[in-house]
């Protein structure tokens, strides 16, 4: 029974605001193995087996608790990570339950999973996806990843063949992530794409440095500014000037890595 099947959880917060629409029960599942130079939340990394067990039938009666916030907000789930994907059977039988119960679905991920049927069958049963492109430069992607893009960019190409709504969100690092015909490039790749309901633009910042310094990780970006609201801003303009509708974000990163408390849209 899907009840009975586990995942690996680093944590849960029950009413989240920031991933996904409305108030939401946000799922942080074990273990990525992407190794993103601004993570936020490299606690994550470590294998799936370093999680707290816990089962679909488990977290949906701790969920279901919170069905009229969710009803009253425009809510539902999330799970996100690490990278939710790499426990895909127990996505599955989440995402099921979820909606047995009539609650929106949100996945989370750097889409860098290949596509096989479970994958196609999580997909079935995700209202929104969250899609993290860090870049479309091969050489920059794979800088701040430490992996190949080609994986993500053909995630994000199915989901646009299926027709999954997709959040996008790009963090501006300095130096690093704000050069403009990458973002132009990026911005040219996100048109041809059929599905994009949104688009977040992501000041960095170091807010999430001493994770990095309390597990003993070299911090790459330690001596990087962080990004000003003006920097954030001329980029959300370029993004604007290709037509489409891009988050305004104000306030503090969440323990994810990349995304921004009281989502605004433009």
């Amino acid at each position: 029974m899907k009840e009975n099947i586990v995942g690996r959880i680093h944590s849960v917060e029950t009413c989240g605001t920031v991933d996904g629409p409305g108030i939401r029960y946000v799922i942080f599942a074990q273990g990525c193995h992407l190794k993103c130079i601004y993570c936020h939340n490299p606690d994550t990394w470590c294998k799936i087996g370093d999680g707290k067990t816990m089962s679909v039938g488990e977290l949906m009666k701790d969920i279901v608790k919170y069905k009229s916030y969710f009803k009253f907000s425009g809510g539902g789930v999330t799970l996100t990570g690490g990278e939710p994907l790499l426990q895909k059977e127990f996505a599955l039988a989440l995402f099921k339950a979820c909606k047995e119960e009539g609650l929106h679905t949100v996945l989370d991920t750097s889409g860098h999973i290949g596509i096989d049927d479970t994958t196609r069958e999580v997909l079935k049963y995700t209202d929104l996806v969250l899609l993290d492109i860090k870049s479309v430069n091969p050489q920059m992607f794979k800088k701040i990843t430490g992996v190949e893009i080609d994986a993500t960019l053909k995630f994000a190409n199915f989901l646009s063949d299926e027709g999954i709504p997709i959040w996008v969100r790009t963090v501006i690092v300095p130096g690093l992530t704000d050069n403009e015909e990458d973002l132009r490039d990026m911005a040219e790749f996100l048109k041809t794409l059929k599905n994009i309901e949104g688009l977040g633009v992501l000041p960095f910042h170091q807010m999430g440095a001493y994770k990095w310094q309390d597990l003993g990780i070299g911090y790459e970006l330690e001596l990087f500014p962080a990004a000003t609201e003006a920097e954030a801003e001329r980029v959300r303009e370029l993004f604007r000037s290709y037509g489409f509708s891009v988050r305004r974000c104000r306030g503090e990163h969440n323990i994810k890595c990349s995304f921004l408390q009281n989502i605004l849209w433009d």
